[in-house]
């Protein structure tokens, strides 16, 4: 039954793909900023010249195959001079390989470009190995004038003058750079454009174009329109192209969007303003459907709790447009490897629809069939005495080592995050249906599976550890060991009504002294400052109760949170909703100070916590890029809703152009960069639904508390009323 299974899941997903679009993945599409492509960087040597923008690759609006913008390519060659540019392809976490036998991309010129005085390009792969350098324009005789043209470069074309200097290590399934270099020393100045740079076959053309899409409709928030349209099932299809116009007679193309995805959100950056839209499908051959009929919206001014449910829906669809089609379940990151189960993300997801069920963004009956495809899923997936890896194979339910052979087996915090997921949906899908009976019996199942205990290595540890592989066994010997992310462990561990670990480990492992606990903390913090587990310093005159330094990162303050309510009740050293309040405060106030001196740190926009370019991700100068994460603000909004919703504000409407997508806000923005992340994660986009939800309504902390297992565990550990902090837990 299971193979059956299998089988029938891979040909579905099949022919999903070839409905929804080319086999081709992009190198390169559109920039996000309009100055500069970020993911890129130039040089050369005089007297040769390059135009470069903060160093990078300029983006340009005037000319595209693909709205809004192309590269440009502006050069001049001399004698003894040199120059380059090159596109970092792979510089993103999360990129699924390439598949395809060639490189194609658009070029313009405004003058014709002979062979001759074509650029070099050669091309490196994620491991450094390299190519020799081919002409740009490949063995055609010239690139004509004013006319787009699409270069194909077969990856065995990449040969030199000799066959001994072919370079037979190139793998162009990790194709990480692209160099394009000085080429002959002509002395002219030129002037080339490049768009659309993708890694795939050669198609068979299509007899007939592709027809035009149907069922669009345009809704209208505060500063955006919201467009979706009806799915096309027409093989070939590349992307859809959108039109805009604001008098309902001139068109103009303004962006694109990917053959499998039917949403569009085109930011217009004010209330009260009317827009009109068609869209067209275009092929692997680039060729054009007509127009789609007509649509309007209008942009309308939105309330502070309108706004909280715009924010809420669209990264709820994360979860529900975006999760995977056989697995049901949250991918590590999007755009990226469409395969690849996050197991932590999951169970966030798993309670960001439950948000988008009490908030009607889904019906009763598609969030029980949703959750009934992951259990099942589940249920079948590979486990490591009842603990989970960080990523399963969506389409098999088979562990991905992604972070090397010692990550084959269970990943004990992942697991933790998708129980704390599994026992609040276990207290809401309660109805005595066939269907919700059997997610609660799964879900009961999957959670008493978990064998806590084993992931103490033996019985007389006193911490948990990470991970555990059938073939390595503890080899990374990974202690758990607080204030970080993950307190959810230790909780859920003692907790457990099969393979529970003592209370007594929560002060040992979680909360331990011993001087293994203290160098611990010392070696990733780098500071005596919290060393103990309690902290007690003040920084900014807001005093830390728990956590090394200044309180660290913010997701620490949300993931453990997203289920165990805090509030009105406190351990040995914290009411821990007071303490995450303050290390957000703390955050707040180091952007305000703004010791690194960034662009865009202020009151209103503010943030440190993991993601897509965040580096250390702490509020200390020497962790500091100038990155802001947006979800480190928005999750902490049960804490700092002042704060918070300023943020939300600025990110939205003051950035809301680049920052705002189908699945809501973006990982993260650097101002000092003009850089702006196109991608968008699964462990940091369900934290600001549900804690959003959480503030509104405390929902989700309800139902996790709920389980009759969790209150006994926090007895055993010894937590207490806090009547004295109850108020500002309102704040």
């Amino acid at each position: 039954m299971r193979a059956r299974e299998l089988l029938l899941g891979f040909l579905l997903l099949s022919i999903a793909t070839l409905a929804h679009g080319v086999q081709d993945r992009p190198a390169f599409e559109n920039s996000l900023s309009y100055r500069s492509f970020y993911y890129s960087e130039g040089s050369f040597v005089s007297p040769s010249e390059l135009e470069l923008i903060d160093g990078k690759f300029p983006s340009d609006e005037t000319h595209y195959v693909s709205p809004p913008n192309s590269l440009r390519l502006k050069w001049r060659s001399q004698s003894g001079g040199d120059w380059l540019m090159t596109l970092k392809v792979k510089a993103r976490y999360g990129t699924a390989d390439f598949s395809g036998s060639s490189l194609f991309f658009w070029c313009y010129s405004e003058t014709d470009l002979p062979a001759d005085e074509s650029p070099l390009i050669y091309l490196k792969d994620v491991n450094d190995e390299g190519t020799p350098g081919i002409r740009l324009i490949g063995r055609q005789d010239k690139l004509p004038a004013r006319t787009w043209t699409r270069i194909k470069l077969p990856f065995d074309s990449f040969v030199g003058p000799v066959k001994e200097t072919r370079a037979p290590q190139f793998d162009p399934r990790g194709l990480g750079r692209i160099t394009i270099f000085q080429g002959l020393d002509d002395g002219k100045p030129h002037t080339i454009y490049i768009d659309e740079i993708t890694v795939g076959d050669d198609v068979a053309d299509s007899r007939n174009g592709p027809t035009a899409p149907t069922g669009l409709n345009a809704k209208g928030y505060d500063r955006h329109i919201d467009l979706t349209w009806t799915p096309s099932n027409e093989v070939g299809l590349r992307y859809y192209k959108i039109y805009r116009s604001f008098d309902g007679k001139k068109y103009t193309p303004i962006a694109i969007q990917k053959g499998s995805t039917t949403r569009y959100e085109d930011f217009l950056g004010e209330s009260g303003k009317t827009s009109f839209y068609k869209i067209s499908a275009v092929d692997v051959n680039y060729d054009e459907s007509p127009l789609s009929a007509e649509v309007q919206a209008g942009t309308r001014a939105l309330s502070d709790e309108e706004l909280l449910t715009m924010v809420q829906e669209a990264c709820f669809r994360y979860y529900w447009d975006g999760a995977h089609p056989m697995a049901g379940m949250a991918i590590e990151i999007l755009p990226g490897d469409e395969n690849l189960v996050a197991v932590g993300a999951s169970g966030h997801g798993i309670m960001a629809l439950l948000v988008g069920l009490e908030r009607g963004f889904i019906t009763r009956e598609q969030g029980v069939e949703r959750m009934l495809k992951i259990t099942r899923f589940l249920s079948k997936a590979d486990r490591f005495h009842g603990v989970f890896p960080h990523f399963l194979d969506g389409r098999t339910g088979k562990i991905i080592a992604r972070f090397g052979k010692y990550d084959n087996g269970g990943d004990l915090v992942e697991t933790a995050f998708l129980m704390q997921g599994l026992l609040a949906a276990r207290q809401y899908f309660t109805r005595d249906t066939a269907a919700e009976q059997e997610i609660q019996k799964t879900m009961t199942s999957l959670w008493r599976s978990v064998e806590w205990d084993w992931y103490r290595g033996d019985s007389n540890s006193n911490f948990l550890y990470w991970h555990w592989s059938p073939d390595y066994g503890f080899y990374l010997h990974h202690p758990l060991i607080g204030w970080n992310e993950t307190m959810i462990v230790y909780l859920l561990a003692i907790a457990s009504p099969t393979h529970p670990i003592p209370a007594t480990m929560y002060y040992t492992g979680w909360a331990g002294q011993s001087e293994r606990a203290v160098q611990y903390r010392r070696w990733w913090s780098r500071t005596t400052q919290g060393d103990h587990y309690v902290n007690g310093n003040s920084y900014y005159s807001i005093k830390l109760d728990v956590g090394e330094g200044n309180g660290e990162e913010l997701f620490f303050t949300h993931y453990s949170f997203l289920g165990f309510d805090p509030r009105d009740k406190k351990d040995a050293y914290t009411n821990y909703f007071k303490n995450n309040r303050n290390i957000a405060l703390i955050s707040h106030a180091y952007a305000v100070a703004n010791p690194g001196k960034y662009v865009g740190y202020r009151d209103n926009s503010w943030g440190r916590s993991a993601g897509i370019n965040a580096a250390g991700a702490r509020a200390y100068p020497r962790d500091d890029n100038g990155t802001i994460t947006c979800t480190a603000a928005l999750a902490s909004f049960p804490y700092t809703p002042i704060e918070s919703m300023k943020a939300l504000k600025y990110f939205y409407r003051d950035l809301g152009e680049k920052l705002w997508g189908v699945y809501g806000f973006r990982d993260g923005f650097s101002l000092s960069e003009d850089w702006f992340e196109d991608v968008y994660m699964g462990l940091n986009q369900a934290p600001i639904v549900v804690m959003i939800e959480n503030y509104r309504s405390g929902l989700i902390w309800k139902l996790f508390m709920s389980n009759a297992e969790i209150k006994p565990a926090l007895d055993r550990i010894g937590f207490q009323p806090d009547l004295e902090n109850k108020a500002s837990a309102n704040r």
